[in-house]
């Protein structure tokens, strides 16, 4: 005889005790945002939030699980994942053999094989009513995510395996999903089904405003605000300028803050290093193939001109000591950035 027995998981080792950050942000557009995903969450709506890369949506996400008070569940899409990583799967079998002699001159055996099954997260989360994150969902292939159908919609999860003890399981009410997602044009990004996308409520998240930008750079490190804004104005500026591969994020405003800081550079184009890191920075989100030195030129003085324009040389006596040792400027640097 074969039957499944499940196999105890401890929630603590898999689950995230999220709570709220005292650092996280809050300008006045990331509080609508959490607000309109809590208010879609509280009613059991699954919230799918869907922007390019670097507009904070993973740490959004977290967040607003950290506002729901259950415990996280946190999942990351990938091209090799597949239904069975997401619910679970059977883990061996268990043997038992039991020898009768009750009675003397008659011997009894009884043969058992016990499968194991494991859930994983997805089951997990089902079962005890935790807040899935589903981070990048769309970078996993359609065919994986298929199980999420009855799930949001049914509230109910199918398991796959036969002569178990249990064939679904009823989704726990207190059960949440937040969903992430890259847009479509994006490398490694599979498209969403439609019956799947039709089940979420999808907000879009666009790169940060000005005033978020800032305040996110401002709370990410130790510089002053002048220092602040320079970089962020210099990095929004190249953003819009749309002379790049790769857009420059957030995250090019906190590299470049956190370098200045941690090496006690002036925020001027006349100290040859911040000058040089912006260009390492910035200039790197532009690909050039190896014969167009003209155009990698071009890309290199428009950069140049952004960082005089946004970074001009502080006066003398206000320049700290660093900046005035700085006498190379920022046309002697290397080309080909």
């Amino acid at each position: 005889m074969s039957v499944v027995t499940r196999l105890p998981i401890d929630p603590s080792s898999v689950t995230i005790a999220a709570k709220p950050s005292a650092s996280f942000v809050e300008t006045e557009v990331v509080r609508s945002l959490k607000q309109r995903a809590l208010d879609y969450l509280a009613v059991g709506l699954p919230v799918h939030l869907r922007g390019p890369a670097g507009s904070g949506k993973t740490t959004l996400a977290l967040h607003i699980a950290a506002q729901v008070g259950r415990p996280v569940m946190f999942l990351t899409g990938d091209e090799e994942l597949t239904t069975s990583h997401l619910i679970g799967a059977q883990n061996g079998y268990q043997y038992r053999k039991v020898v009768d002699r009750y009675i003397h001159s008659v011997v009894k055996y009884q043969e058992d094989a016990t499968r194991s099954w494991t859930d994983h997260r997805l089951t997990t989360a089902c079962r005890e009513g935790h807040t899935l994150v589903y981070d990048e969902f769309t970078r996993s292939r359609a065919e994986a995510n298929n199980i999420l159908l009855g799930v949001l919609e049914e509230r109910m999860l199918v398991l796959p395996m036969p002569n178990q003890n249990e064939s679904y399981i009823r989704v726990h009410p207190e059960f949440r999903a937040i969903f992430t997602s890259n847009p479509q044009e994006y490398a490694g990004v599979h498209d969403a089904q439609d019956a799947l996308s039709d089940r979420m409520v999808i907000i879009d998240v666009d790169y940060f405003d000005d005033p978020s930008e800032f305040a996110i750079a401002m709370a990410r490190s130790s510089l002053p605000e002048a220092d602040v804004a320079r970089i962020v104005k210099l990095v929004r500026e190249y953003r819009a300028s749309g002379e790049y591969d790769q857009a420059p994020t957030l995250r090019a405003s906190i590299m470049l803050c956190r370098i200045v800081a941690g090496q006690r550079l002036s925020t001027s184009s006349r100290d040859p290093r911040f000058t040089q890191a912006c260009l390492d920075i910035l200039g790197a989100r532009k690909a050039f193939s190896s014969r167009s030195a003209e155009e990698r030129q071009r890309h290199h003085e428009m950069l140049l001109r952004l960082i005089e324009h946004h970074c001009p040389p502080e006066p003398a006596g206000r320049r700290p000591a660093a900046a005035k040792a700085a006498t190379a400027t920022a046309a002697a640097l290397p080309q080909g950035t």
